[in-house]
């Protein structure tokens, strides 16, 4: 695990480095929703999606340049997602990695801003000739992305989670829109390496099982960290679900229920790693790291 936690680490340089040089500070006005893009990219965190990709892209032999300008633009959607979330009308949170959230630095209007900034710069990473030669790749990973990021994925999910009935849901609810809020960006960070590399159907059917998989067991980890961590361990605050009143994998399976759950996953997405060409040992300690982390 050691390995693991090093790859992380230089996973996470890199797409900082790479989003550092992206966001260029501007002069005027304009500079302050820059800034707070920023903030709201700049600001630590696991990068596990980009490195998801980076790992995804290196079975299928994809040039690192390439496989990093993707997984930046990955990692851009997913910080939007985060400046939003964390919005007072979303889950009004001041924290986030340990940090005062982009709306409490600045302001609503400027978080909005920040995180529409992040989204559509995204995709114009994705559209640059550096991220594939071929536009025909390009396109396919944009609307891979587009997809995941969309109305059937994670902005379907945050509704879920957002409406009246998401204190009532039951175990199949919640799976659902976990697979929505937080799978389909998972899913699209295994599945563009394969889209990179240009992977066959039986290949790319194994990273989405894995994807599956992984998403789910990384939620229900993140559910049991909600309840048993603390707001200075974790960063952001704690036993916030139970706060809002939300159904969660620990409501529904109990503690050791939501573990014994987990663990099963992980072995679920370790199995499908079986298929794939190439060493699949980072991406089967990547699914036990999800469930033993402790942020």
């Amino acid at each position: 695990m050691v390995e693991l936690l090093r790859a992380l680490e230089k996973t996470a340089d890199l797409v900082g480095r790479e989003l550092d040089r992206l966001l260029v500070a501007a002069e005027g006005p304009r500079g302050r929703v820059v800034e707070a893009m920023r903030a709201g990219s700049l600001n630590g965190g696991k990068r596990l999606r980009p490195f998801l990709l980076l790992e995804t892209a290196s079975l299928f032999d994809v040039p690192p340049h390439r496989a990093l300008n993707a997984a930046v633009a990955l990692e851009m959607v997913h910080c939007y997602s985060l400046v939003h979330d964390d919005l007072p009308a979303m889950d009004d949170s001041d924290l986030r990695r340990g940090k005062p959230t982009v709306h409490k630095l600045f302001d609503d209007a400027t978080a909005i801003l920040a995180g529409d900034g992040l989204l559509t710069g995204a995709f114009a990473v994705l559209a640059e000739e550096a991220t594939h030669p071929d536009p025909a790749v390009r396109c396919a990973l944009v609307a891979s992305l587009a997809q995941a990021a969309g109305a059937a994925g994670m902005v379907g999910g945050q509704m879920i989670d957002l409406s009246p009935q998401r204190g009532q849901l039951d175990l199949e609810g919640i799976t659902e829109l976990q697979n929505l809020k937080t799978g389909r960006l998972i899913r699209h960070a295994c599945e563009a390496g394969a889209i990179l590399g240009g992977a066959g159907p039986a290949e790319r059917q194994a990273l989405v099982d894995y994807a599956g998989a992984l998403g789910l067991a990384f939620q229900i980890a993140d559910d049991l960290l909600d309840v048993e961590g603390t707001t200075a361990g974790l960063g952001k605050p704690a036993q916030a679900d139970a706060a809002l009143g939300k159904a969660t994998f620990v409501g529904q399976l109990g503690i050791e229920g939501a573990r014994q759950r987990a663990r099963a996953l992980v072995a679920e997405a370790q199995r499908s790693l079986r298929q794939l060409p190439g060493d699949t040992r980072t991406l089967c300690d990547t699914a036990t790291f999800v469930v033993e982390r402790q942020v």
